[in-house]
């Protein structure tokens, strides 16, 4: 990906961006869609606005083709042109040009509650132990455990306010009284002032931190399964399906947009199958 310092600032450039700087775009979302644009003008060696549809797409095709490039960015590349094509040339936008790819429903790999405990307990550090146990007790991302202040966690109320969400939408999620007793450990131990899980600069920590923190503990652990720190939003997803919680509240606690989206850890929790009765037990044979 292109250098954000190293692409010149255009009116046109300064428009996109602005323009997403109002729709409430994250910082790392204006790069990722600037620096898509920037790529496809440099290949074509055309001002953005006048790129076609058909040069747009060949660009793609010849990304995810030869460039091997995944379909989650084929996805981000369409939204970038389709921002820059509607939002900022106001132009007419035809999907059937540009169709986004068929997603495919994998199932995420879940962790049982034992091997979360494993996990957990492999970290002595009771830093690194507060983030995993924070991921987990409240389904958090790995952006938003690292983003976490301390005025996010409402005691009173045994709630998390999340600020740093994915699509800018603020929510709230459970705070665990084991979680807090934690954290109440962590905070008389490493006084942080600011931000929750601070940095060697008393900045945030990073999320590269975050994600070396969890592989450190799934290495030790022993177990054999091959996750990222993401699993264990999966896993309090399920446990909760499991212990019977609905959908409906779990969606507004994982800040899902689309209920569906839920509906996927229905697919993998365990308790629910396992508790169902064959039909063939209820007949006298």
């Amino acid at each position: 990906m292109l250098n954000l310092k190293h692409i010149a600032m255009t009116p046109l450039r300064k428009q996109l961006i602005d323009q997403m700087h109002l729709k409430g775009y994250c910082d790392k979302t204006i790069k990722s869609y600037v620096c898509i644009i920037a790529q496809i003008a440099l290949y074509y060696h055309t001002p953005a606005d006048q790129l076609t549809v058909d040069q747009i797409r060949d660009f793609i095709l010849e990304r995810i083709t030869v460039g091997k490039r995944s379909k989650p960015w084929m996805n981000i590349a369409i939204s970038a042109v389709k921002l820059l094509f509607c939002d900022v040339l106001r132009r007419e936008w035809n999907y059937l040009d540009l169709p986004r790819p068929r997603r495919s429903q994998k199932v995420a790999i879940i962790l049982s509650r034992e091997e979360v405990r494993q996990i957990i307990d492999s970290k002595t550090n009771l830093k690194h132990k507060a983030i995993l146990m924070m991921a987990y007790s409240a389904g958090l991302r790995r952006n938003e455990v690292r983003s976490l202040k301390i005025s996010d966690i409402d005691s009173s109320r045994m709630l998390i306010h999340l600020h740093t969400t994915k699509g800018n939408k603020e929510r709230y999620t459970i705070l665990s009284p084991v979680m807090l007793d934690t954290l109440r450990q962590y905070y008389r131990k490493y006084k942080p002032t600011d931000w929750l899980f601070e940095g060697l600069t008393r900045d945030a920590i990073s999320e590269s931190s975050v994600e070396a923190i969890f592989k450190q503990a799934l290495k030790k652990s022993k177990v054999q399964k091959q996750v990222g720190i993401h699993s264990l939003r999966h896993a309090f997803a399920t446990h909760m399906l499991e212990q019977g919680v609905s959908l409906l509240i779990i969606q507004q606690m994982m800040g899902h947009k689309s209920l569906k989206t839920t509906s996927l850890y229905l697919h993998v929790q365990q308790q629910s199958i396992q508790a169902v009765q064959s039909p063939l037990d209820t007949l006298s044979i």
